[in-house]
């Protein structure tokens, strides 16, 4: 009892030794959270294939096919090559084939960024196919998927553009389309819709000085989203 009233009572006694956490466990731990915490804003409002389907997100109401109401997008889109290709301003001079091949931006500095550009908006030709049925169907792209263009065409009708076992041709204006008082740090400027049929013929890519290029299916079936983030190497390639 002695030793009970002078060592025990009204003392704290640890009766268990709790395993402290490691450092090096607390930082795996702080790095698995962080991890999800970005993956969760990654896939904030991101919904599968099925459900899209269901809810109708990529539901394309036909009628709506009139080539001229998808024009303010292409316009749109010269813009944006316009920038992104960092192209020059058209000279006020009488174009020359001499002139016009000085103004060429570098094949090797525009591959990469068209391997990686947005295509919604371009005006996109089959130019060879397996398939002779679709060989010359074109028309501005309003959606593009991991294996298809879906375009409207000049005469307003739907079409869909396998990219397997199809060569495309698109083209991008030599000079710029965008006023020579754009700033790259500024949006682009929105073109005005077109409310009714136009009067009189309407200018595309295809009725300025333009370049053109070859576009191979079988290389770009990826989505658009997966196109801008991914690492493309060099290689030949034989296409039919």
């Amino acid at each position: 009892m002695g030793m009970y009233n002078t060592r025990v009572k009204g003392r704290q006694l640890l009766l268990e030794n709790p395993a402290r956490e490691s450092r090096a466990k607390k930082e795996r731990e702080a790095k698995h959270a962080a991890k999800r915490q970005e993956k969760e804003r990654k896939n904030l409002g991101v919904i599968g294939k099925k459900e899209a389907r269901e809810k109708g997100v990529w539901k394309f109401d036909e009628s709506q096919a009139k080539f001229h109401l998808f024009l303010p997008l292409h316009k749109l889109w010269m813009g944006y090559m316009s920038e992104l290709l960092g192209l020059s301003q058209k000279p006020t001079h009488a174009i020359t084939r001499e002139s016009a091949a000085k103004r060429m931006p570098s094949a090797s500095g525009m591959h990469p960024k068209l391997l990686k550009a947005d295509f919604h908006g371009s005006i996109l030709t089959i130019f060879q196919s397996k398939n002779p049925c679709i060989v010359g169907l074109s028309g501005i792209v309003i959606h593009e998927t991991e294996n298809v263009f879906k375009v409207v065409t000049k005469d307003n009708k739907l079409k869909i553009l396998p990219k397997q076992n199809s060569i495309f041709t698109f083209s991008v204006p030599l000079y710029s389309t965008l006023s020579p008082s754009h700033n790259i740090n500024t949006p682009l400027p929105l073109p005005l819709p077109a409310l009714s049929d136009p009067v009189g013929p309407v200018q595309t890519v295809e009725d300025v000085p333009n370049i053109q290029f070859e576009l191979y299916g079988n290389q770009f079936m990826f989505r658009a989203a997966e196109r801008a983030g991914r690492k493309f190497k060099h290689k030949e390639t034989i296409e039919l």
